[in-house]
């Protein structure tokens, strides 16, 4: 929620939270987040999203999983302009 309306101020008090919770999925979050802090901190502010970006990769991704091992990169290449 705090990404989806920009609210960059409240990261550093869930970051703390995340910390001192029990659970070490968060804590471990928190971690990595702190360890990447000023890539992550501007994405609370900037009106960019790599939304698009990753579904189309996202998308590559899955059609190379399904002709894995069947086919070789001319029909891969095929399927992936046919989307187009």
């Amino acid at each position: 929620m705090m990404l989806a309306v920009r609210r960059g101020s409240d990261l550093d008090a869930w970051l703390i939270q995340a910390e001192h919770c029990g659970l070490p999925e968060f804590h471990k979050m928190a971690r990595g987040i702190r360890l990447d802090y000023a890539a992550v901190k501007p994405a609370f502010s900037s009106e960019w999203s790599q939304g698009q970006v990753e579904a189309q990769v996202n998308c590559l991704k899955l059609q190379k999983r399904i002709v894995f091992g069947r086919a070789n990169f001319d029909l891969l290449r095929l399927r992936v302009l046919c989307r187009v």
